[in-house]
Formats: structure tokens, C-alpha cells, sequence
């Protein structure tokens, strides 16, 4: 299954992440499939690409629960939750 999660790449005391497409068998820091975008929680800054986002939620990729909040806040899911309406119609 493949999981939209954080990638953790700052130095100690100084987090940073990147927001990746990862197969949910592999180690927090492993490889990904692709990057979504990042996050840096000192200055409060989320970069998403908001296109790769809902393209990998429609194809069925699960978010966890902190990067479902940081989509949130994006308008991500607002969006996904858009499209699946439109697409029902």
C-alpha cells in the first residue's frame, strides 16, 4: 500500500521533512516513489504540490495522520473530497 508520509532529513534539533508517495513496507527514511512537497515545523512552512497530492489520493494512497492535517490546511482534501462528488454526478 503506499502511504503519503514525512521523510525526516534536518539535522538534530533542527527537523525538516519532506512529504513523499512511499511503499508503507519501507523504513521511515527509505527510498519513495515520488516528492510531494515539504515541511518545515520551526517557521510553521508547508510547500505542497497540490496536483501530485490529489493524484496520488485518488489512486488510493493513505495519508497519515499528520500529513492529512497539513493537506487539511492546504485545501487537499477539500478538494479530493470536490472531485469525488463531481465524479458521482
Amino acid at each position: 500500500m503506499v502511504k503519503i508520509r514525512l521523510k525526516r532529513i534536518g539535522k538534530k534539533q533542527a527537523p525538516f521533512y519532506r512529504i513523499v508517495a512511499a511503499d508503507s513496507r519501507v523504513n521511515r527514511n527509505g527510498q519513495y516513489i515520488e516528492l510531494i512537497g515539504t515541511f518545515d515545523p520551526l517557521k510553521s512552512e508547508v510547500k505542497i504540490n497540490n496536483e501530485l497530492a490529489l493524484k496520488w489520493l485518488q489512486n488510493g494512497a493513505q495519508p497519515t495522520e499528520t500529513v492529512r492535517e497539513l493537506l487539511s490546511q492546504q485545501g487537499v482534501m477539500k478538494a479530493l473530497h470536490e472531485a469525488k462528488l463531481a465524479n458521482k454526478k
